[in-house]
């Protein structure tokens, strides 16, 4: 699929998977699309764990306590922590941003379904609990949890609104 119809097609899919399984390599493909992302001054602050064991997609569905998420065969997390750049600002935020971009739009381009789920994972601390059971390093947080597999439903794009609206050229407000 082109790049441009994968971003058109898109969409954030928090609704059954059915129970095929990824392939690894397709799954190994995603994380590189994740892994391939921009990163600010370089620093690669992203690393990623995918998942495909069954056992602990599902714990890692439990955790986040949405019964949809437990029907994915597969999660890929998001980790960073903040790092400050030589510039001295912090990128690591933009840098997850755009790998978890990534990582939508290559799942899409390949047929399967997921969503970014982020700051529902601060609540009560599910970022820690999916960060243990992961045995990732206290120093990094588990920034975004997606769970992937194939939509088992279609869902309605989300009300987008229209260009005119949005997007001018040259100056504010002018077309």
């Amino acid at each position: 699929m082109e790049a441009l119809q994968a971003i058109k097609e898109r969409k954030s899919y928090r609704s059954t998977f059915k129970q095929e399984p990824i392939p690894r390599e397709d799954l190994k493909e995603l994380v590189e699309a994740g892994f391939l992302a921009p990163s600010g001054c370089n620093m690669q602050t992203t690393k990623f764990i995918a998942v495909d064991d069954p056992e602990l997609v599902k714990k890692l569905a439990d955790i986040y306590g949405h019964e949809w998420a437990a029907t994915a065969p597969a999660a890929i997390l998001l980790l960073t922590k903040h790092t400050v750049a030589p510039s001295g600002e912090s990128y690591h935020i933009q840098d997850f941003a755009a790998a978890a971009e990534n990582i939508l739009i290559a799942a899409a381009a390949k047929g399967y379904a997921t969503t970014w789920i982020e700051g529902q994972l601060h609540h009560n601390g599910e970022d820690r609990k999916m960060a243990e059971l992961l045995g990732v390093p206290g120093d990094l947080n588990v920034a975004v949890y997606m769970p992937i597999g194939i939509p088992a439903s279609t869902v309605p794009a989300a009300k987008k609104k229209t260009f005119e609206e949005r997007v001018w050229f040259n100056r504010y407000g002018e077309n």
